[in-house]
């Protein structure tokens, strides 16, 4: 804050100059155009001839000056230099010959034999007596030098610019000791933030930080809280797939002892490998699942880009790939809906997600409808457009057991399975449908497909809210 101060400080020298100046002038002005308007009386015409009555005592008091030294001029309007200094030059406006003023007095700057001077001037008229005669014009003059208004604009500016030597070090010492015990919060935070172990994630204490510092803090306590959430999001994680891959993991082990054991016959180890391959199946099937879960939280918690997505294409193309693992279960699985590029099918959001949270809403479907040659199951996938509401509805409808009314709110938990199912599952596909469908702001709701029958079935809507104006990425 020094650099400007003193950078200030000549602007300000010069601007203080140039105010004492002006101040200086008026007083002197005024009185300079006293003197002309009291010499401008003392002239008069008389039998035609102009004539200047100045009496001794006036013209000494006129040229009393104990600083400046006063002159005068008196002019007619041919030129000549009826009384006073012949050197002083005329106005401007007689110079060009333009129509004189009358009766106002102009001030102007002018030299005389190397001195600055101050003129005032006026013009006076006279009518003479006799008809058709001409106007008779004069010009009066008075000047001085300028010593006087010199003093007084360099008293002027001793009186502002002295008492600004000491304020100037005073202001600077007053800041700096602002600053430091302004800041010395701020030192106060950074020395509790270095002390911080990498661990501590809780909130910055913003009640002893200065007000203009506040919002920064709120800031970075803001930043804090999405760290601390990122963090829990990826201990979760690892506590997940550490519980979840425990089970197959132990069971590959257990297996490939039980493969290598003496006088293993060929039928009991190839038993063994096709244990070892749905163990490892269902381990993969987990790790994908768990991935998805995590991906789809991290976007929650980001802004993550929109895209348009046409649910029509993306459910033909998820349905198209679970045809084969349908048609190993004897399951008819179909499509009703429009078709792919209609612009009511268009909602804004992240494909990759919305064909995840579509197939595992399709894979949880055929897992749980049972099928056989006599009693086939049925799976139907439903796009529904609403053209009045702008509305878009995902629909996943199966011929399988349903879902009790009681666990209906429990099943989109993690790792939450229906005890009797008798289906191998980790329990995280409905809880990822529920999060990327939150992550779009759809709705997913439950109910049974067939009510009054059994079994009921269950039929998955997944509401879209008809898309915004807001630009797409």
């Amino acid at each position: 804050m020094l650099t400007p101060l003193l950078l200030l400080w000549p602007v300000s020298l010069a601007l203080t100059w140039l105010v004492a100046q002006g101040l200086a002038d008026k007083p002197f002005d005024r009185a300079l155009e006293y003197n002309v308007q009291a010499l401008a009386q003392l002239v008069s015409l008389h039998e035609g001839r102009v004539q200047l009555n100045l009496p001794q005592p006036a013209g000494e008091l006129l040229r009393a000056d104990d600083a400046d030294t006063i002159y005068y001029q008196v002019r007619n309007g041919d030129g000549e230099v009826l009384s006073g200094e012949r050197d002083l030059a005329l106005p401007p406006s007689t110079e060009d010959s333009r129509p004189p003023p009358t009766g106002e007095v102009r001030l102007r700057d002018a030299e005389l034999r190397g001195l600055s001077l101050r003129v005032a001037s006026t013009w006076v008229r006279f009518t003479p007596p006799q008809a058709g005669a001409p106007q008779v014009q004069v010009l009066v003059q008075v000047a001085e030098t300028r010593s006087k208004r010199s003093v007084l604009a360099t008293e002027i500016i001793k009186g502002v610019m002295l008492p600004q030597f000491a304020i100037l070090p005073l202001a600077v010492l007053l800041v700096w000791l602002a600053l430091a015990r302004g800041l010395k919060p701020l030192s106060e935070l950074e020395r509790r933030i270095r002390a911080r172990r990498p661990e501590d994630l809780s909130p910055l204490d913003d009640r002893t930080v200065p007000l203009e510092v506040a919002p920064l803090v709120t800031s970075v306590n803001g930043l804090l809280g999405r760290l601390q959430e990122s963090v829990a999001t990826q201990k979760r994680f690892l506590a997940d797939a550490a519980h979840q891959l425990k089970t197959p993991l132990a069971g590959l082990r257990m297996q490939a002892d039980l493969a290598q054991r003496e006088g293993t016959s060929t039928e009991e180890l190839k038993r063994s490998l096709q244990q070892i391959g749905r163990a490892s199946k269902h381990a993969t099937h987990t790790v994908n699942q768990l991935l998805a879960l995590a991906r789809a939280e991290v976007a929650g918690k980001a802004a993550f880009p929109k895209h348009p997505c046409d649910l029509a294409l993306i459910t033909i193309e998820v349905v198209q790939n679970s045809v084969p693992r349908a048609l190993e279960k004897r399951i008819d699985l179909g499509y009703d809906g429009p078709p792919a590029g209609l612009a009511g099918a268009v909602v804004p959001g992240n494909p990759t997600l919305v064909a995840e949270m579509l197939r595992n809403l399709v894979d949880n479907a055929i897992a749980y409808t049972p099928s056989s040659e006599t009693e086939p199951g049925v799976i139907t996938v439903r796009l529904l457009l609403d053209p009045l509401t702008g509305f878009a509805v995902l629909q996943v409808e199966d011929s399988g057991p349903g879902i009790a009314e009681a666990e209906r709110e429990r099943v989109f938990q993690p790792f939450y399975r229906v005890l009797g199912s008798g289906v191998d599952g980790s329990g995280l596909g409905l809880p990822i449908v529920l999060e990327i469908a939150a992550l779009h702001g759809a709705e997913v709701t439950v109910e049974d497909a067939h009510p009054g029958r059994q079994p009921p079935g269950a039929r998955f809507s997944i509401r879209f809210s008809p898309p915004t104006r807001a630009p797409l990425v």
